[in-house]
């Protein structure tokens, strides 16, 4: 059975975390820093630090949302574009979740030398909500505990994100988890414009008991 591409790009970053988190040199070099991109025309970090992670509960926790949502929306573009267009869009879209995710943080902090950011969270926002958008009533559980449907998660970790955004008071990225967030919504609503539809029909018709 050949691998998924969410499999695929899920083994990729996992060996650059671990050669990252053993190698300081490479964990700088990847890491995204506004100032060394600005100056430096350093462009790829807005990539490559997508492809790393802090430690290996950072890199667990990203790869494991990741895998359950990404298969969803990797299915759902191979139905529609074909197994090989498809997983191209595929790969683009979480590509470009990383890279947008991270623009409102460059913006702010290009002349901070200071400020440093990694992981793929912007991608995997993306796809997480891509995935909602397709499914909002599909349960999504919080540490196997608090299972609520996804579309009222999503609604609950975007203001949750916006907030902490605005306070930037963690050291945590949240403005990429948020636009990551509303890329993938967006991104999705174009490709499938009756998957909005369908959205409001099941949160209209959802009956919490």
């Amino acid at each position: 059975m050949p691998l998924s591409i969410t499999v695929v790009l899920i083994i990729i970053t996992a060996i650059s975390s671990f050669y990252g988190i053993n190698t300081t040199s490479f964990m700088e070099r990847c890491m995204f820093i506004p100032y060394k991109i600005k100056r430096n025309n350093q462009w790829e970090r807005f990539i490559t630090s997508g492809f790393i992670h802090k430690d290996y509960i950072h890199l667990l926790f990203n790869m494991f949302t990741f895998y359950f949502f990404g298969g969803v929306v990797e299915r759902v573009l191979a139905y529609k574009f074909g197994v090989t267009i498809g997983g191209a869009v595929y790969v683009v879209f979480y590509l470009l979740g990383i890279i947008i995710s991270d623009i409102p943080t460059y913006l702010k902090n290009q002349d901070n030398s200071y400020y440093r950011a990694l992981g793929a969270s912007g991608g995997t926002a993306a796809t997480v909500f891509a995935s909602i958008i397709i499914l909002p009533l599909s349960d999504i559980c919080l540490f196997g505990i608090l299972c609520l449907p996804g579309f009222a998660l999503g609604i609950m970790f975007l203001i949750y994100s916006a907030v902490q955004a605005r306070k930037d008071s963690d050291g945590i990225n949240h403005d990429a988890h948020f636009f990551g967030a509303v890329f993938g919504i967006v991104v999705i609503l174009i490709i499938f414009p009756q998957s909005g539809v369908n959205f409001i029909q099941e949160i209209i018709s959802y009956r919490p008991f």
